[in-house]
């Protein structure tokens, strides 16, 4: 049986969790509100104040759901109580970011600004030489953080680029001069 898959999930205060048919799942919250259509072969159940998800057979396939719609569903009430958030920061002479509304400039050594607009759900926050992405939505927090990080990923001589902010980068060796 999945370690993780049978793992109740508690339901804080202020957070309704709804589960309709073919297990879509709503989960209400303080910060807002996330929607999920989950894999229809495990069976959902809301009981006590907690969120049960079961298997129903042990087939390939449904074993490696289980812990995977377990952990979708806690990432949901984890969202819309506490929120999630992905820092960065901007290393290199010259390279800078600023905000003007959704949009996010970054200087990054090219010819021109790179232009990045926020996505729905998902803020990014400039501070000095720090992004801050945060959003409600793990999985779109995660993935403009990374198309962030992509416009300038971190070089290995001088570690010039965006990185992530507990990101260690691998340092290499310049070439050796004449002696």
């Amino acid at each position: 049986m999945s370690r993780i898959g049978r793992m109740p999930i508690a339901i804080p205060d202020g957070v309704t969790v709804k589960i309709a048919e073919n297990n879509r799942v709503t989960v209400t919250g303080p910060k807002g509100t996330l929607e999920r259509v989950l894999p229809s072969e495990l069976t959902i159940k809301e009981e006590d104040g907690q969120v049960v998800v079961s298997r129903p057979n042990d087939l390939k396939k449904t074993k490696s759901l289980h812990g995977l719609t377990r952990t979708l569903i806690n990432n949901m009430v984890i969202g819309v109580t506490k929120g999630y958030s992905k820092v960065l920061e901007i290393n290199g002479v010259g390279f800078r970011a600023q905000k003007k509304g959704d949009e996010l400039t970054m200087y990054l050594g090219f010819s021109h600004p790179v232009v990045m607009k926020d996505p729905e759900g998902v803020e990014a926050k400039v501070d000095g030489n720090k992004i801050t992405v945060e959003g409600i939505d793990k999985e779109k927090v995660g993935q403009y953080a990374a198309e962030i990080r992509d416009k300038k990923r971190p070089e290995p001589y001088k570690g010039k680029g965006i990185k992530y902010e507990n990101e260690v980068i691998r340092r290499k060796v310049g070439k050796a001069g004449k002696k």
